[in-house]
């Protein structure tokens, strides 16, 4: 893992289309399509189904706003609003549990349905929560930020 493998800040929202909308207004961001669908994610408490929806921005630096999905760690975070900062990951698997051992707890996974991760969520008790994306979604998301449309 590398500082330089940081690629985007996540914001949780209430209102994806209202904070777009400010963010635009104020500094100009252009933004992508929503993404979302449920997702079966790994949590300490156990496997769940979550509707998961979230839009990028096509404008740099990248921002990622996130729907609340009441009850887990999607949240509004308190203060300024960072969520956490997001990370590509070579192994996501190895790179989490390295994360791990340093005192970073799994908050959750998203898996292949061949169980590989292909992102997690990590949290300490002295820094940002942590996003590792596989590098492998990288070009799909790289599209996506290029046109603004879905990937199909």
């Amino acid at each position: 893992m590398k500082s330089s493998d940081q690629f985007h800040v996540g914001l949780v929202v209430v209102d994806i289309a209202a904070a777009a909308a400010e963010l635009s207004a104020v500094f100009g961001y252009q933004w992508c399509e929503e993404l979302g669908a449920p997702a079966r994610v790994t949590l300490p408490g156990g496997d769940a189904v979550l509707d998961l929806r979230s839009t990028y921005s096509m404008s740099v630096p990248r921002l990622e706003l996130v729907k609340r999905v009441p009850g887990t760690l999607w949240e509004p975070a308190a203060g300024s609003g960072v969520h956490h900062l997001g990370y590509w990951s070579d192994d996501v698997a190895a790179d989490s549990a390295e994360l791990a051992r340093r005192g970073h707890e799994v908050e959750a996974l998203g898996k292949r349905p061949d169980g590989t991760p292909y992102w997690a969520f990590h949290r300490s008790g002295t820094g940002p929560r942590i996003e590792l994306v596989a590098r492998a979604l990288q070009p799909l998301l790289e599209q996506y930020w290029a046109t603004g449309k879905r990937p199909s």
